[in-house]
Parts: C-alpha cells; sequence; structure tokens
C-alpha cells in the first residue's frame, strides 16, 4: 500500500513539473490572493454581440485577503510548542538535525504577539480598491453618472472585514468622483443587515438545517482527510527525521498557506511540500469545500435563493426603468455586495458555474453529483478559482435592441473573466428569459424557510462515506 502511495505522488510530481514549473500559490485553496487566481484563468474572447451595452451591474463579491483568525493564531502557537519539543527530543536521542531546516528550529509564529484576528489586510484592501478601479474602467456606461446610494447602492455583510472590503472598493470604484482631500475622495454608503436576520448575504448564519447539517458532516470530512494526511506524515518524517503527527502535517499545511498568501514567503512552511503533496493537500481543501460548501449538497446552495433572487429582480427593475424611459439617475444601476466565502461559493452553484452539461442536468433533477477526483486527475472545482480572497461573481445586463429573438441578455463574469454556463448550452451570454427559465426557476421553487427550518421529527443527517481511500 505504501509503495502504490509512493508511486501516486511521483506521477503527480511528473505532472506537475511538465506544466512550466510549480508556483505553491496558484494552489492555496480559499486561501490564494486574488492576483494568483486571476493569473490561472485565460482571456476569452469578446462575446458580446455589437449593438449591444450593458444596463445594470450585479457584483456578489468576497472579502479581500485577511488575517488569520485568533483562533487559528493560537493554534499556530501550540504549533510552534510543538515543533520545539520534536527537536528537542531528537536532540536528547542524539538524532542528526542535518535535513532539519534552519527555520524550522526555534520558529515562532509571526502573528504570535496580535491579540485580534480575521481582519482585512493591506494586500486584501488593495485587491477591493483595485477590483472597483478595474470594474469602473471596464463598464463607463454603466458608472457614468453621479453617485448617488439609491444608484450603486453597496452592501456588506456586519463582518469587519466584509464591510473593510466594501470600503476599499468603493474608494477605487469613486476615485477621483469628490472633492475631499487631494486624491478628490468622496463620502458613500454602504449598508448591512444584522447578522442574526442577513438572508440575502449570511444566509449560512440563518440557516437551522444548514448548521446541523454541516455539523453532523464535519467529523467525517476530517476522517477523509486522513489518509492523506497519514501518507504525508510518513514521508516528511522520514524526509526530515523528525517524529511528525497528522496534526502537526496539518497545521504546517495551514502554515505554508498563510505565509504564502499573507505574507508572501514562500520558502519556510511550503518548501517543506513536494508539488505532489501539495496537490494533493490542496485537494483535501478543496473537497471538503464541495462537500461543505458546494455542489455536495444542495442545502449548501439552496439556502442561498434569496441572494438569487434579489440578483434577479434588480435586473427586472433595470427592463422596466429601461422599458419606461425613466429619466438617468432616478434608477438603480449597480447593485454591489461584499461578503464571504460562504456566500460566493453557493451563489456559483446556483448559477451552474464549473459544470459540464451532465453535471447541470444531475442538479435540476435533485440528484448528487460525484465528489473533484484526487490529483492526478484533473477537475473543475478548485478553491483557488472557485472563491479566492475577493473572488467575486459578476453578471451584466445588456440591452441588445436589434436581436429579433431576444432584447436583453446575461453575462456571467467570474473573477472577471467570462466563463461558460452550463444551463445555457455552455454560453456565458444567455437571454435573459431563458436564463430566469433553465437557471434561476428551479431553484426559486425552494421557499428559504422550507429549505432552511428544522423539523423537530427529521432525521439527522448520514455521514458522508469515503469514496477515495
Amino acid at each position: 500500500m505504501f509503495a502504490i502511495s509512493i508511486l501516486v505522488l511521483l506521477s503527480i510530481t511528473a505532472q506537475l513539473k511538465a506544466d512550466h514549473g510549480f508556483d505553491v500559490r496558484h494552489h492555496l485553496s480559499t486561501v490564494t490572493t486574488y492576483d494568483a487566481a486571476k493569473d490561472l484563468v485565460k482571456a476569452s474572447a469578446n462575446s458580446i454581440p455589437d449593438g449591444c451595452t450593458p444596463i445594470h451591474l450585479n457584483l456578489v463579491a468576497r472579502h479581500g485577503a485577511r488575517s488569520p483568525t485568533i483562533k487559528r493564531m493560537r493554534e499556530l502557537d501550540k504549533l510552534a510548542s510543538h515543533l520545539e519539543e520534536l527537536i528537542k527530543d531528537a536532540e536528547e536521542q542524539k538524532l542528526s538535525l542535518e535535513k532539519v531546516p534552519l527555520w524550522l528550529r526555534g520558529w515562532k509564529s509571526p502573528w504570535r504577539a496580535k491579540l485580534k484576528g480575521g481582519e482585512l489586510i493591506t494586500k486584501g484592501e488593495e485587491e477591493m480598491y483595485n477590483l472597483g478601479i478595474r470594474i469602473r474602467e471596464r463598464f463607463p456606461e454603466l458608472f457614468e453618472e453621479e453617485y448617488h446610494p439609491d444608484v450603486y447602492p453597496i452592501k456588506a455583510t456586519q463582518v469587519p472585514r466584509a464591510s473593510a472590503s466594501a470600503v476599499a472598493f468603493g474608494i477605487g470604484f469613486l476615485s477621483e468622483k469628490g472633492t475631499l482631500g487631494p486624491a478628490r475622495h468622496r463620502a458613500f454608503a454602504v449598508t448591512s443587515e444584522s447578522r442574526a436576520s442577513d438572508i440575502i448575504l449570511r444566509f449560512h448564519d440563518c440557516c437551522g438545517k444548514y448548521k446541523a447539517f454541516r455539523k453532523s458532516q464535519e467529523p467525517a470530512v476530517d476522517k477523509l482527510k486522513e489518509s492523506v494526511l497519514d501518507e504525508i506524515t510518513s514521508a516528511l518524517t522520514s524526509r526530515y527525521g523528525l517524529n511528525f503527527t497528522r496534526k502537526n502535517v496539518a497545521m504546517l499545511w495551514f502554515l505554508c498557506k498563510q505565509e504564502a498568501s499573507v505574507l508572501d514567503i514562500t520558502d519556510q512552511a511550503c518548501d517543506l511540500f513536494s508539488p505532489s503533496e501539495v496537490a494533493l493537500l490542496e485537494w483535501t481543501d478543496d473537497l471538503e469545500m464541495f462537500i461543505l460548501k458546494g455542489y455536495g449538497n444542495s442545502i449548501n446552495y439552496r439556502m442561498g435563493v434569496p441572494l438569487l433572487a434579489d440578483v434577479v429582480q434588480s435586473m427586472e427593475q433595470a427592463i422596466k426603468a429601461k422599458e419606461e424611459k425613466h429619466a438617468p439617475g432616478s434608477y438603480e444601476k449597480a447593485r454591489l455586495r461584499f461578503a464571504h466565502a460562504e456566500t460566493v461559493v453557493p451563489f456559483t452553484c446556483l448559477l451552474g458555474l464549473f459544470l459540464d452539461d451532465s453535471e447541470f442536468q444531475k442538479i435540476q433533477r435533485e440528484e448528487s453529483l460525484e465528489p473533484p477526483p484526487k490529483p492526478p486527475q484533473s477537475r473543475n472545482w478548485r478553491g483557488s478559482n472557485v472563491a479566492p480572497f475577493a473572488g467575486n461573481n459578476m453578471l451584466v445586463l445588456h440591452s441588445c435592441p436589434a436581436n429579433s429573438a431576444s432584447k436583453y441578455f446575461v453575462q456571467v463574469l467570474h473573477n472577471e473573466h467570462p466563463i461558460p454556463m452550463a444551463g445555457c448550452n455552455g454560453s456565458d451570454f444567455c437571454p435573459f428569459e431563458e436564463f430566469k427559465e433553465k437557471i434561476v426557476a428551479p431553484h426559486l421553487k425552494h421557499d428559504y424557510n422550507s429549505v432552511c427550518t428544522v423539523q423537530p421529527e427529521e432525521p439527522e443527517h448520514k455521514p458522508a462515506t469515503n469514496p477515495f481511500f
């Protein structure tokens, strides 16, 4: 069995080396920075027909890069103590430390002195600020009017890193549009709903049935990871001569992700792992996201129906304003939302993104999907692409008066790139009525309260099975 595992690791390594080099910053699942994630997607040819103009934009964005939470910071402090004990034990047994990286000896967490965590960091501010500038420049027809909060509403959850992301975006989006200071800033509004009742942007916090489902599945998901962690623990113990535990390796992988994304350090914790081991660890994170936030269970995304309804309603209002020739400045041109991975991932699933036609049909029939395949097999479902820091979906409504079949079309952009919709025959530019009929309507037949209200007599969810190991 161990020999088979080694062969798998060698196969993955060979595949990665053949791919013009390996950059761990592209393989950090949902901890991937936005700049690294954007590099993963090749720009598509423009699919917008001549004569079509954007008339409304919906944005659903995750917050930018953030620091670890205070809970995770304290876990890194414990890791430092465990590493110190491992090196001390090796010295007491007079084992050679030649193979142990110098940085590992006496390592202390860079966050050890911090008393708070989880906040938006400078890199996250820059991600959101630059996103605001790029969106304004890409769609000048939408953003030519003077700012008013009813024309360009900016909404965020009450979690500080999300609201701070909205502020950073707004500073970029409205740069040089005001009179404040040398940079000509201007004030703008960011509104939020109470965390206890925000079913549009923080529906996962309000959905009792989902919380029960997640709690029942988390131990099983941890179990699914064990085989990979044990395999890599054995490899690291042999490679560096230290008696690592499974928990040590899991925390070293977490440290790698934080160092690479937050601190831009890739030659310490990340350097402990081979490219093939990084690929497997990334896959375990993507598998967890699939089961607990994505296509693994319909409740993960069905609880997001209020957000989907809000998006469609905003487009219908824009069409009405266009048809009735409302005066400029009297109607909404963009609805800009800032939230979390727990928002962006379900919304991505509601749109049917990252699916082929057969998978989309399964979703429509309420059938479950196969989990993302284990490396070295390829897969579409990657956290680094689906929901990196500042990851986003934009739905741009276009008016196409010359089209005889449909006057209004929706284009979906994922992380600013056009993305095919399986529900619209693989096109990223879909007639609005077809978008509503094939993609939206099957979800909106589910009511949020019926999806999320826990009934006392309901049986518990069965734990996830292990189809891999």
